[in-house]
């Protein structure tokens, strides 16, 4: 199982290896690709919410995983080759599909190893994917910057990372089983059933049979039972509401970037550095929660509550500020701050539930929040309904992260 660990940590850093992904946007707004700004604000970037739909669970997850390789391949061949919005809005869609297929890289880890040993796997492997992230952007940045290096160049350099990540791909294990639906036989009387009688206080050895052992009716009753659990209810609503809008504020912070600082000169654009510095700040976050000692089922709404007031905060002085710097540093504490109770709602949610449990629950709350996004893009980004350009959007998003914080202070007092 070490070989697994160590394989798949360094399947999960070499995967982040993509230097040119914070440089995106200017390489599209730049002369080499010539887009307008409402062109990747309001035609080519709402496609990435579209797509950001994927199964992972029921193709026993290495299927997913080549997908999201050769998607991330189809990515950069796409940048480089292509010329036209359908050829980038395509190139969007390949890119909902990676970030779609990543909770199979979780999934994967629950179907390896004992449950003795998940949690050690889990820090690896999270610990992995983020010092990934933390060199990819350095490299970037340091390129740019320091090296001259122009952004099609680093395109290129990007391309060469995604495909030698696609051959580690190939040679990952295959799971025997997925953790729901391809359970062996026999799983219908263990961990999920199980699960269920324990929180609805019925009779594991009673047994129901036939259609109703389907994974499908297993699931729908699993799911049913679980919103009767305060705690989990209010963080499996954290996870969709405010993960919605934290990916929002994601797709399109750069094209507020270069609104509010139209760099000339290539190599005083800091994408790469900002998102450098918010993944180490939301890395020490994320084990810094780790110790807080707190009674959650008392304190949880207020917590929640100042945390969402504090990012609407910050996404407001990020919308009406004009200097670069000021809007840097506010979107590395949003991102520290949403990286601060991603553990938290981790825990809370996956507490009192078993790992076949587990990972539904979370597949479910990614679900319901990619509609949600989906939704709020089509209203408000789309240029078939609002369209609206990149700073009035910002303003939606302070207000709805706003709406949110009011309704979990009410709900604390």
């Amino acid at each position: 199982w070490k070989l697994q660990v160590f394989y798949l940590c360094f399947y999960g850093f070499m995967t982040q290896m993509r230097p040119g992904e914070s440089f995106i946007t200017p390489y599209l707004l730049g002369a080499d690709k010539n887009f307008t700004q409402a062109e990747v604000t309001n035609v080519i970037t709402p496609v990435l919410t579209y797509s950001y739909m994927a199964l992972t669970d029921y193709l026993r997850y290495k299927p997913v995983l080549v997908l999201q390789s050769l998607s991330h391949i189809s990515i950069w061949l796409l940048l480089l080759l292509g010329t036209s919005v359908l050829a980038m809005q395509l190139m969007e869609f390949f890119y909902g599909i990676t970030m779609a297929a990543r909770i199979a890289y979780s999934s994967y880890i629950f179907s390896l190893v004992a449950p003795s040993r998940y949690q050690r796997m889990a820090s690896y492997s999270r610990s992995a994917v983020l010092l990934g992230v933390f060199t990819s952007s350095v490299l970037g940045q340091l390129c740019i910057t320091l090296g001259g290096v122009s952004f099609l160049t680093l395109n290129y350099i990007s391309l060469g990372f995604v495909s030698f990540s696609l051959i580690l791909t190939l040679f990952l294990e295959r799971p025997k089983r997925s953790l729901f639906f391809n359970r062996p036989e026999g799983a219908g009387d263990g961990a999920a059933p199980a699960e269920l009688d324990k929180m609805t206080g019925g009779d594991s050895t009673g047994g129901t049979q036939g259609w109703q052992e389907t994974a499908l009716c297993r699931m729908l009753r699993e799911l049913g039972a679980l919103p009767r659990q305060p705690q989990l209810r209010l963080w499996s609503l954290w996870w969709v509401f405010n993960s919605a809008g934290y990916y929002l504020m994601l797709y399109y912070v750069h094209i507020l970037w270069n609104e509010i600082y139209p760099a000339t000169n290539n190599s005083r654009v800091y994408n790469g550095g900002v998102d450098a510095a918010s993944t180490l700040l939301g890395a020490s976050t994320s084990f810094a929660a780790g110790y807080m000692k707190i009674r959650w089922t008392l304190w949880s709404e207020l917590v929640i509550g100042v945390v969402t007031a504090f990012q609407a905060g910050l996404l407001l002085l990020m919308n009406t500020t004009s200097n670069i710097w000021l809007c840097y540093s506010a979107y590395v504490l949003f991102r520290g701050s949403y990286q601060f109770l991603v553990p938290i709602a981790t825990f809370q949610i996956a507490t009192s539930l078993s790992k076949e449990l587990c990972a539904l629950v979370f597949g479910v709350n990614t679900f319901f929040a990619t509609m949600l996004k989906t939704i709020i893009t089509i209203i408000v980004a789309d240029k078939r309904v609002l369209g609206l350009s990149v700073h009035p959007q910002f303003y939606v998003y302070f207000g709805y992260f706003t709406l949110l914080a009011v309704v979990y202070l009410l709900a604390a007092v």
